[in-house]
């Protein structure tokens, strides 16, 4: 019989609650324990999806013998230091993207996992979803031929009622992190790691960057476009030509609700079908982890420590050609 993994979830926020709700959907996988930072946050989760213990602290979660892993969706500037407090509890990670602020505290994150011996993944569930699973195999066939070209876009206007964390300059606020990590990441799984890196930002008068624009060049010639905004609501698609044809991923691109459009004469286009499960998409990368934890496993083989390393690279690299500090 397979091992049952225990989660935990540090942080009541949207997405948690996505996530623990698509936790349901995954076999041998249980919600076994809540962590927030005051007592009634807590307890409010946990009656939601009839979590048996709540936690008002991160670090009594942490400390819970009855969890196996932790599953971190706290703001931006708090991933570094809760993903070490559960790793010092020799508690396995899942922590959202980004993974942390900058590589210095990357490689701390990672290095403490390797010594502790417990599991460590940023959670992009986009490389988990079905419609970017077909991408990948769509280009490993060579399906459109040499790419020469990525096209990403993603903005919209936070509404009064969004998040504070997406404009609070203390919080990591700003489109790179945010957003415009989910171009950079696209970008990397197409073309790879770019020869060349240019970019620009339209400053807030907090000092986030509102817009943020960044161009990849290759030796081989190839080349990608990356625009993320606060200012505007945009179409947040991709696309990719190639040498054979084109490949499009439509609106919400590192959603699951995007469609997987494929042209071989880049007019007309038709739908390419994918397997689709019930949830919100986090179901994906929370069994994959869950596979991980049962067969003893450390590094996921498909987002693996590499792939954090050079993506947090490319953010810090943008950061550093736009001159953009974090508080």
């Amino acid at each position: 019989m397979s091992q049952l993994i225990r989660w935990g979830i540090l942080g009541t926020g949207r997405i948690a609650h996505k996530f623990a709700s698509d936790l349901s959907h995954v076999p041998f996988a249980i919600v076994a324990a809540v962590g927030s930072r005051t007592k009634e946050a807590a307890d409010a989760f946990a009656a939601t999806y009839a979590i048996p213990r709540s936690h008002g602290s991160y670090e009594a979660l942490a400390a819970d013998p009855e969890v196996d892993v932790i599953y971190i969706s706290t703001p931006h500037v708090l991933h570094y230091e809760n993903t070490l407090l559960c790793l010092q509890h020799k508690k396995g990670v899942l922590c959202e993207k980004p993974f942390a602020m900058n590589r210095r505290q990357v490689t701390t994150m990672i290095d403490l996992a390797r010594k502790q011996e417990v599991f460590l993944m940023e959670a992009l569930w986009t490389r988990f979803l079905p419609h970017y699973q077909k991408l990948q195999e769509l280009l490993a066939h060579g399906t459109i031929g040499e790419v020469s070209c990525v096209q990403a876009n993603f903005g919209f206007r936070p509404a009064d009622t969004a998040p504070i964390r997406l404009t609070d300059h203390a919080l990591g606020g700003g489109t790179l992190l945010d957003i415009g990590i989910y171009n950079i990441f696209l970008v990397l799984g197409v073309l790879g790691k770019p020869d060349g890196i240019t970019a620009a930002i339209t400053r807030a008068a907090n000092g986030i960057d509102e817009q943020c624009i960044a161009g990849f060049t290759y030796n081989n010639g190839a080349m990608a476009q990356l625009y993320s905004t606060f200012s505007a609501t945009i179409p947040i698609e991709a696309n990719i030509f190639g040498s054979k044809g084109n490949i499009k991923l439509t609106n919400r691109f590192n959603e699951p609700s995007s469609r997987l459009l494929l042209s071989a004469d880049g007019i007309q286009y038709e739908e390419v079908p994918v397997l689709e499960l019930p949830g919100w998409g986090y179901r994906y990368e929370a069994a994959h982890v869950t596979h991980c934890l049962q067969q003893g496993i450390k590094e996921s083989p498909i987002m693996t420590f590499d792939d954090s390393l050079l993506l947090i690279d490319m953010l810090d690299k943008i950061r550093e050609i736009v001159q953009l500090e974090y508080r």
